[in-house]
């Protein structure tokens, strides 16, 4: 096993983290998180970033990495992640690459492309116009780009219109070599649970995080300035709880909104990882426990 890598994926809610515990533990590996979300210090609740305990008994990386006043990108993703898996095996131990921002994945394995970085001026210019318009903009200038990425993820359609505006060329033909994984690294593997399964621990969760203090959390986000991240008061939760303190909407459809929203988000990672990375899929069955799929696990790895 000297000198291996190994990474995990899977849709939220999978058990893909509490595999990598187990999986780390057994090999003697350290987990370096692949989730846009947990870097950022104080979104805790939300993106189930792994508690001080889970931390202390294994080693993890890239969490708690940009305060909520810093932008935080792919880019620096991959800068950080070749730097923690560096040290990892240096000190003979194993990398564990884990989560569910497929993003980060391609940029890490296939490099980030030639997209040229952020204008802030540009950046605050688009971001008072209607999002409607954006979007218009989008499938005007690059209908493929438009049916690639998110539409209702303004994020997505800002970056895209951006780097379409700053470079004059659609932002599907800055993406070349993304619409298949020139070669899949060994060891990838992608947690696939039945939908019904999946759906039903996506729920288990949200009810958990708010019996957990979302809500308290948000607020002290906040005042940390979570409503001036563009990416971090995006993050599903955060963003239905802003909605719930802005009187929008009641507590009762907040948690039904946070559900349906993460199931669906749920949706569009499966299809990432299916169309968009060649994993190795393993399906996890409801009755098999954390300890036993570690087992099988293990039998898949070179």
């Amino acid at each position: 096993m000297n000198g291996a890598t190994i990474y995990l994926t899977g849709a939220t809610a999978s058990g893909k983290s509490a595999l990598a515990m187990h999986l780390a533990k057994r090999l003697g590996g350290e987990i370096i998180s692949v989730d846009s979300m947990q870097v950022y210090c104080g979104l805790n609740i939300g993106t189930a970033k792994p508690s001080a305990e889970e931390q202390a008994e294994v080693p993890h990386h890239l969490i708690d990495v940009a305060q909520l006043s810093e932008a935080f990108d792919a880019a620096q993703f991959v800068r950080l992640a070749k730097s923690a898996s560096e040290s990892i095996s240096s000190r003979g131990r194993i990398p564990i690459f884990c989560g569910g921002t497929g993003l980060y994945f391609r940029a890490l394995m296939e490099g980030l492309g030639n997209s040229p970085p952020s204008d802030e001026l540009l950046r605050d210019e688009l971001s008072l116009l209607p999002f409607e318009s954006l979007v218009a903009e989008l499938k005007i200038k690059d209908p493929k780009a438009a049916k690639q990425i998110d539409l209702k993820n303004p994020r997505r359609v800002l970056r895209a219109v951006e780097v379409i505006r700053l470079t004059g060329r659609p932002y599907s033909e800055q993406r070349i070599g993304w619409d298949k994984l020139k070669r899949a690294p060994e060891n990838l593997f992608c947690i696939n649970r039945e939908v019904d399964v999946l759906n039903q621990r996506i729920h288990k969760r949200v009810d958990e995080m708010f019996s957990l203090g979302l809500i308290e959390e948000t607020q002290i986000l906040i005042k940390q300035g979570l409503r001036d991240n563009r990416n971090a008061c995006q993050a599903l939760g955060y963003r239905q709880v802003l909605d719930l303190l802005d009187g929008e909407l009641s507590l009762e459809s907040v948690v039904d909104k946070v559900k349906i929203k993460t199931r669906q988000f749920a949706k569009r990672q499966r299809s990432w990882f299916r169309n968009q990375m060649q994993c190795d899929l393993l399906d996890w069955p409801e009755d098999e426990n954390v300890d036993s799929f570690c087992e099988l696990l293990l039998g898949r790895i070179n």
